[in-house]
């Protein structure tokens, strides 16, 4: 977590048959006179071609009704407006104010920090619960110091009805306030370097530099929320001129 280190500790698919006819011929005797030519048989009458029976008349088919037109296509109802996608703010110039919380102090090195800090945040939820007092906004972490091995904070939760008989460790306070520089963090707590080095880079771009302090609001609940679904907002208290 360098770039973090460094942001905390400066800040960061038909056929038809004929019959033929056939002719009879007389024969003459040699010796005899001549006689008169016999007649000639008559001509045997054809006869005549049978008749073939009409066929028997067929009713005809039904004539089929005529298919229905199809129906003509409806047009598609017209598609919903294409959605832009959303932009994170990043490095948003925006105003705090400030919340009543109770706030608990912690300690965390570098490995075990996201560990420390839901512990810190299960404590302050056990008061509300057994105390019947619903929390009133996003848990929030303020970072007030760092170096190489770990860092100080301080885990709040925002109330609107003061807690009684509280830890000696535990205190109803004020979260901080003010114009700040505001960054959005989504996923695992562990990919935080990356959007902390990104912040480290604005601010020099900008030529900006951080406050003391710096903090962390959690958007999704880190206690119930899988950790790659997290969404925090990061508020970044520029130093004045």
């Amino acid at each position: 977590m360098t770039a973090r280190r460094a942001l905390t500790l400066t800040l960061l698919t038909p056929v038809s048959a004929s019959l033929g006819i056939a002719a009879v011929l007389a024969q003459t005797s040699p010796a005899t006179p001549p006689a008169a030519p016999a007649q000639p048989p008559a001509a045997a009458a054809p006869a005549a071609p049978a008749t073939p029976a009409p066929a028997a008349s067929e009713t005809p088919a039904a004539t089929p009704a005529p298919a229905s037109p199809p129906t003509a296509a409806q047009p598609p109802a017209n598609p919903p407006p294409t959605q832009k996608a959303q932009i994170d703010p990043f490095g948003e110039e925006v105003t705090i104010t400030a919340k009543k919380v109770i706030s608990i102090k912690g300690t965390a090195n570098w490995d075990n920090a996201f560990e420390s800090l839901t512990d810190s945040l299960k404590t302050l939820t056990t008061i509300l619960e057994k105390q019947g007092i619903k929390q009133a906004g996003p848990a929030i972490i303020v970072y007030t110091s760092a170096d190489d091995t770990g860092l100080v904070y301080q885990a709040q939760l925002p109330v609107e009805q003061d807690p009684k008989s509280l830890p000696k460790d535990v205190t109803i306070t004020k979260s901080p306030e003010g114009k700040v520089l505001k960054f959005i963090h989504r996923g695992s707590y562990d990919t935080m370097e990356n959007t902390y080095e990104a912040i480290t880079n604005h601010l020099d771009d900008k030529r900006l530099e951080a406050n003391d302090t710096y903090i962390e609001e959690y958007d999704t609940d880190p206690l119930k929320t899988p950790e790659d679904k997290l969404v925090i907002t990061i508020y970044v208290p520029p130093k004045t001129k």
